[in-house]
């Protein structure tokens, strides 16, 4: 038998795959043939399936709740961890995600159960992101979006029929970030052994991952009791009481600043500090709109709203500059379908819908930076 497929007992077996593989298409088929199961367990989540069943679309109301929920700079990492694997699937003719899809459609034709065992996507993004460190994410984003000749063929069958490279490309990512490799494969692993033992025992079960899961996944079926409840690995940690506060301290300092001054009638020119404050927002925010290629006029609205919002944590200058963006340079149907498809880095500037969600995260980090570079100002003007 082929080291992709485990036996866990008569009634579970496992399926591994490569998500970009054709052959693994018809390994699903062949595997849903032989073993007859009663269900089908798949790694998708409810978002990712209506991703993949509805063509992996996106409208115009579905970029502005991003925008006004500050969801952007998560929306481009999946859009970028997409994109890489999408590159892998290019030449075999698949979108990430086509055997899952097929295993789901295969199971309904025939009148099998399905079951989505996946963690949301937007749960582990979120976690990833909160538990890795600084220079993690400074590495994870500068090996993203750094430009790399890598013209080396994978041969996707080889890595599939030898677990141990599987084994040493997961531990390669683990190393390169403990933090993201924790979340993205170990506390996964854990959850998609946990939704399996909830499935009915007395079926017969054909369980279909990415081969990356597949010794995890057996280990925690076969050996491991998992240290966290589904409940745990489905929550996302909230922020403490300092990272909370640290929005709150630039106002807070301004405006005391600014207080102070005026009851002590003290000599110090506050016009020089108004000015100070508004142009390190204004040009920060605006380098970061700019650094996004931005509309002129959404340049302009960058500059304008930083510094407001930086007064405001409730408020962000990247909503209003996206808003105008996406007003401004309106995305067409077929930009904003194959936004989600998009293969490159540089596509995101060419792209309008990527362009507006750029837009929205650079002038935030803009503004964010602008605020700390004028508080700094202030401070050394005194």
């Amino acid at each position: 038998m082929s080291s992709s497929i485990v036996e866990v007992n008569p009634n579970l077996r496992l399926l591994g795959t490569a998500h970009v593989s054709t052959k693994s298409v018809e390994a699903v088929k062949q595997q849903i043939e032989e073993f007859q199961p009663d269900v089908v367990a798949v790694e998708l989540c409810k978002s990712r399936y209506d991703s993949l069943v509805s063509g992996r679309r996106l409208d115009k109301e579905g970029l502005l709740k991003v925008i006004k929920e500050g969801k952007a700079p998560l929306v481009l990492l999946q859009s970028l961890l997409a994109a890489e694997q999408r590159k892998l699937g290019i030449d075999e003719g698949q979108q990430p995600g086509a055997e899952l899809l097929a295993a789901v459609n295969i199971a309904e034709d025939q009148g099998l159960e399905v079951e989505l065992i996946d963690r949301d996507i937007q749960t582990t993004l979120r976690r990833a992101w909160k538990k890795m460190k600084f220079t993690e994410k400074v590495k994870i984003l500068y090996s993203m979006l750094g430009e790399e000749d890598d013209e080396e063929e994978i041969n996707l069958d080889e890595i599939l029929e030898d677990r141990d490279i599987l084994t040493d490309l997961m531990n390669e990512l683990k190393q390169f970030s403990p933090g993201a490799g924790s979340v993205l494969i170990d506390e996964r692993d854990s959850f998609l052994a946990q939704k399996i033992l909830q499935i009915n025992p007395e079926k017969k079960i054909l369980v279909v991952v990415g081969a990356g899961h597949l010794n995890g996944v057996e280990s925690y079926l076969k050996n491991s009791k998992p240290t966290e409840s589904l409940a745990e690995l489905e929550h996302i940690p909230k922020k403490s009481l300092l990272s909370k506060s640290i929005p709150w301290l630039i106002p807070l300092f301004v405006f005391g600043l600014f207080g102070f001054f005026v009851y002590n009638g003290s000599g110090v020119d506050l016009v020089e500090l108004f000015t100070v404050w508004t142009l390190a927002n204004a040009l920060f925010a605006a380098i970061g709109c700019i650094i996004a290629r931005g509309h002129i006029l959404a340049v302009m609205t960058a500059a304008l709203a930083s510094p407001i919002t930086s007064l405001n944590p409730t408020l962000a200058a990247g909503w209003f500059a996206g808003y105008v963006q996406l007003k401004v340079a309106e995305p067409t149907a077929e930009e904003l379908q194959q936004f989600l498809k998009l293969e490159s880095l540089g596509s995101f500037w060419s792209n309008k819908a990527g362009k507006v969600l750029l837009v929205t995260a650079l002038t935030n980090l803009g503004s964010m930076l602008g605020a700390w570079v004028a508080a700094a100002g202030l401070i050394g003007g005194l």
